[in-house]
């Protein structure tokens, strides 16, 4: 009866050593878990540090560079003001005193500053479009080339002068709408 009870008692402590074990192994485990996802945490919580301090960087360079200019500015504005050295007169022809200028110029009939000189760049757009057309509208259409010809100068007339004439306007040359 001894020995049953003495191997009664040595089967169940092996029995419960062995769900020990697997219960201790199960904590490892999960502890392993929970110990990664506090790392990661804390990483996500480091990354999150940088990013305030980056920002605060940046303002404080910000604030520094606006600091800057202004002490700039002040300087500027402290500094004695500037000597002008040099004057120059402009001549400005009026409708009423037009005859006066060109009398006063020698016979020349230049308008001052609004002088337009040769061709405009809608003129020249255009013959260069008309030529270019024509001789694409002619190699296009083997059929009918004159037939061709006449249409690719028309729209190359057209194309030419739409833009001659915003070059005009760019230059000021035509007052733009």
């Amino acid at each position: 009866m001894k020995n049953i009870l003495v191997t009664g008692l040595v089967s169940i402590m092996v029995l419960t050593a062995c769900k020990k074990d697997d219960q201790v192994a199960e904590k490892s485990l999960e502890q392993q878990k929970m110990e990664f996802q506090a790392r990661q945490l804390e990483i996500e919580k480091q990354k999150l540090a940088i990013e305030k301090e980056r920002f605060a960087y940046e303002t404080q360079k910000r604030e520094d560079s606006i600091a800057e200019v202004q002490k700039e500015k002040a300087a500027a504005a402290a500094a004695k003001p500037q000597v002008i050295r040099e004057t120059r007169t402009i001549y400005r022809n009026n409708p009423s005193s037009n005859n006066n200028v060109a009398s006063n110029s020698g016979g020349s009939s230049s308008q001052g500053t609004n002088a337009k000189k040769g061709i405009s760049e809608a003129a020249k757009g255009t013959a260069i479009g008309v030529v270019s057309g024509a001789a694409l509208g002619a190699i296009v259409n083997k059929k009918n080339r004159g037939g061709g010809a006449v249409v690719g100068g028309i729209i190359g007339g057209a194309t030419g002068y739409t833009l001659g004439r915003a070059q005009d306007r760019k230059s000021g040359r035509v007052q733009p709408k």
